[in-house]
């Protein structure tokens, strides 16, 4: 009987060891290579010597030796692998944080597991996309703002502007759709990679960060407009214009 194939390799960093456990089995039973560790610090170990061989990382926000979010910093110094961070606590203060860190999702405890298969599955359909050849425009432009596709850099008024990889992500799918009112199932689907409608925030925590980052003034957005009750509109400028 042939052996499936697998989905790819994921590294876990949770201290309660039966949710570990558990989160191990799962995965391992969807075709999930797992790599299990009981702290940041001991995952970040491990990271540093198979990041080349890693394809997502699970972190646990509280931990002993290191807890995620000084995880995820330190990962993020060095690699953009996607990174799924658990939390107890699901405020938006922690979804808001770990957006601004690098994170590409949460999952809030408890949660089922179902869920965590397709937040990862969703990841993997996301950087399949990002890898086959698009026909779209390699660069954008707008107004003082600039996006290069193939180098993967973002400009405003001709300064670097750091983001994030779902940040870069959704920004490129706004600019490529000048002028089209979008969804927030579009963005789950297409940004994020979802095939599910879910009660999730990460929209709006999305392009809250993202405004912040790329508009003169986030509370007064002129790029990326809020169409109420429908999703979003991305406004374009010609390049000599200011954003």
């Amino acid at each position: 009987m042939p052996t499936a194939m697998m989905k790819g390799r994921v590294l876990i960093a949770e201290d309660e060891a039966s949710l570990r456990n558990l989160i191990e089995m799962g995965l391992a039973a969807n075709q999930y290579e797992v790599i299990a560790t009981a702290n940041g610090r001991e995952a970040l170990d491990v990271f540093m010597a198979e990041r080349d061989n890693i394809d997502v990382v699970i972190l646990d926000i509280m931990m002993p030796e290191l807890d995620g979010f000084s995880t995820l910093e330190e990962i993020r110094k060095v690699s953009e692998v996607p990174v799924v961070m658990l939390t107890a606590l699901g405020t938006s203060d922690d979804v808001v944080k770990g957006f601004q860190m690098g994170a590409d999702d949460f999952v809030v405890k408890p949660f089922t597991f179902r869920e965590v298969i397709a937040r990862l599955d969703a990841i993997r359909r996301r950087r399949q996309w990002l890898k086959q050849p698009a026909p779209q425009p390699r660069q954008y432009h707008s107004g003082s703002l600039f996006l290069d596709v193939e180098n993967h850099l973002v400009y405003v008024d001709g300064r670097d502007c750091h983001v994030t990889p779902i940040e870069f992500n959704l920004l490129r799918y706004f600019m490529s759709h000048p002028g089209q009112v979008i969804g927030k199932k579009e963005l789950l689907r297409e940004v994020w990679g979802y095939k599910f409608e879910g009660s999730t925030n990460l929209i709006e925590v999305g392009v809250r960060r993202l405004r912040e980052k790329v508009e003169k003034d986030p509370s007064q957005p002129t790029l990326i407009r809020t169409m109420r009750g429908v999703g979003y509109k991305f406004h374009s400028l010609p390049p000599s214009e200011a954003a």
